[in-house]
């Protein structure tokens, strides 16, 4: 099953409020740092993808682990990514809750291991950058528009700065769990942050 969250991106035409999403760093094309052509991987130690979402009035948040790879390509609007969430790794700093959330309930982990997004097209808005492609949940897709943004690390000692990549997007909670919880809010905002490194 295929469903397709409503964001328009025309020139002319700005987010609506409940796909609004703002990364840390906004840069116009020509101004964000610049990434060799060719692949690139995800860095396990540095990479990770947060959700927060409402529940029972309360704002619950957590990470699950991320890995993936970035093919950047010529022209830049043509490179393509694909991330991947592990729901079996998810941590919110409670025991209990995270058994909870990987459950058969929520992102039932035992039989849908990964959440993933790939990533089809580049595309500059006035709003900024827009990654636009499928996110997998479970046994359905969902197309969505990700926001982005590109900045640099601090340097490493005895190394260059690394590049850090920002991304997030706003989904539906009905997306993760088909249980009817008066409790939950339907928005669960989801971030990525993650290194990445020369897939030699």
């Amino acid at each position: 099953m295929t469903t397709t969250l409503d964001t328009q991106l025309r020139p002319d035409t700005q987010l609506r409020p409940d796909t609004e999403l703002r990364p840390d760093t906004e840069l116009r094309p020509g101004e964000q740092p610049r990434l060799a052509t060719g692949s690139w991987r995800l860095s396990p130690a540095h990479s990770h993808a947060s959700f927060a979402a409402r529940l029972a009035g309360r704002c619950v948040q957590g990470q699950l682990p991320l890995t993936g790879g970035v093919h950047i390509s010529e022209p830049i609007e043509e490179s393509t990514a694909r991330l991947t969430a592990s729901t079996g790794a998810v941590s919110t700093g409670s025991p209990v809750l995270d058994r909870v959330l990987a459950g058969p309930a929520f992102l039932d982990a035992r039989s849908y291991p990964n959440i993933s997004f790939q990533s089809d097209l580049l595309v500059w808005v006035p709003a900024g950058w827009r990654a636009i492609g499928r996110l997998q949940v479970k046994n359905a897709e969902h197309e969505l528009a990700c926001q982005f943004g590109v900045r640099l690390d601090a340097a490493r000692p005895g190394g260059a700065p690394r590049l850090v990549i920002a991304c997030s997007w706003v989904i539906d909670s009905t997306w993760v769990t088909s249980q009817r919880i008066p409790a939950l809010g339907r928005r669960v905002v989801m971030r990525c942050s993650f290194h990445l490194d020369p897939d030699i």
